[in-house]
C-alpha cells in the first residue's frame, strides 16, 4: 500500500466570509498542489474542506499521514470527538446539533477507504509544507475563485 503526506490549510476573509483551502500532496519525490475557493464560509469548514478535498485525489487505497495545523480537524478523529457525535445522533455534549455534518460524513466516508495518521502541527511557524498550504489558501480567497 502506497503512503502519501498530505499537508493541508484553510482560511477565511471573515467568519464568516470568502474562504479559501490549500492542500500539498506527496507521493515519493512527486508532490501536487492543490486549491480552491468559496465564497461564504467559515474558517472550520476551510480546514475541513481541505482535507476532503485532499483525500478524494487518491485514486487507490493508501496510507495517509495527514497534517494539519487544526486542532477541530486533527481532535475530532484522535480524541474520539466522532465516534461520540455519532453515538449522540451527531449532538454536542451540550446537546446542540454539531457544525459541519456535511463535511465531518464525507471524511468519515473518505477515511474508510484508507489508512489515514492525523498529526497536528503548529500553524504559521517554520513548517514549511504547512505554510506552503497556508499560501494556498490565502491566494484562493484573493483570486475570489477566479
Amino acid at each position: 500500500m502506497k503512503t502519501v503526506v498530505i499537508y493541508t490549510d484553510g482560511a477565511c476573509s471573515g467568519n464568516p466570509g470568502p474562504g479559501g483551502w490549500g492542500a500539498v500532496l506527496t507521493y515519493g519525490e512527486t508532490s501536487k498542489e492543490v486549491s480552491g475557493f468559496e465564497p461564504d464560509t467559515t474558517n472550520q469548514r476551510m480546514e475541513l474542506t481541505a482535507a476532503v478535498r485532499a483525500l478524494e485525489r487518491l485514486t487507490e487505497a493508501c496510507r495517509v499521514e495527514l497534517y494539519s495545523d487544526s486542532a477541530y480537524l486533527i481532535n475530532a478523529f484522535t480524541q474520539g470527538w466522532l465516534d461520540k457525535w455519532q453515538r449522540n445522533g451527531w449532538l454536542t455534549s451540550k446537546k446542540e446539533a454539531v457544525e459541519n455534518q456535511d463535511l465531518w460524513r464525507e471524511l468519515l466516508t473518505l477515511t474508510q477507504k484508507h489508512a489515514v495518521s492525523w498529526h497536528k502541527v503548529k500553524g504559521h511557524a517554520d513548517n514549511q509544507q504547512n505554510n506552503r498550504c497556508d499560501a494556498l489558501a490565502r491566494a484562493a480567497v484573493r483570486s475570489g475563485g477566479r
